[in-house]
């Protein structure tokens, strides 16, 4: 089982190297877009699509299967129930920690369609959830620049 690193290698993990990470871009029927109010940073306060990142010596399925269960409380969802949208790169000024060091993220974006989500999601990362429209999402100040990324052409 992988586990979390505890905070002072963390740090230092962030401040020297770029983090591999999983987005779920997470739409409806109705072709919105899950997106969630970040708690932590970096991005806090941004409506963020769910995700997070690869542990060492996680197997790239294991990590998305556990990201849709911690994200979003979904148990049966793997890798091959998604569409891969490719790899984006996520660079912010700031960290978790609140020192003074950047974090860089090497994303791996995946779509998944969803009919029905629990009734309650999960708070360690988001406050509250909603669903946007694609074009709300794009002119919206509260949206972050990386979130909106996965709805333009160019990367």
């Amino acid at each position: 089982m992988t586990q979390r690193l505890d905070t002072e290698l963390f740090k230092s993990v962030v401040a020297n190297t770029p983090l591999i990470s999983v987005d779920l871009i997470v739409r409806n029927p109705q072709g919105q877009i899950l997106l969630g109010q970040r708690v932590n940073r970096p991005a806090q306060g941004y409506w963020f699509v769910p995700g997070g990142r690869v542990r060492k010596d996680e197997l790239l399925a294991n990590a998305f299967t556990r990201l849709v269960n911690e994200e979003l409380g979904l148990i049966s969802c793997n890798m091959q129930n998604a569409l891969f949208l490719g790899p984006f790169e996520h660079f912010y000024a700031d960290n978790f920690s609140g020192d003074d060091f950047s974090t860089h993220y090497v994303v791996l974006g995946y779509q998944l369609d969803i009919d029905a989500l629990p009734a309650q999601l999960p708070h360690e990362q988001h406050h509250s959830y909603r669903w946007f429209p694609v074009d709300e999402l794009l002119n919206s100040s509260d949206v972050h620049f990386h979130t909106k990324q996965y709805f333009q052409n160019n990367k």
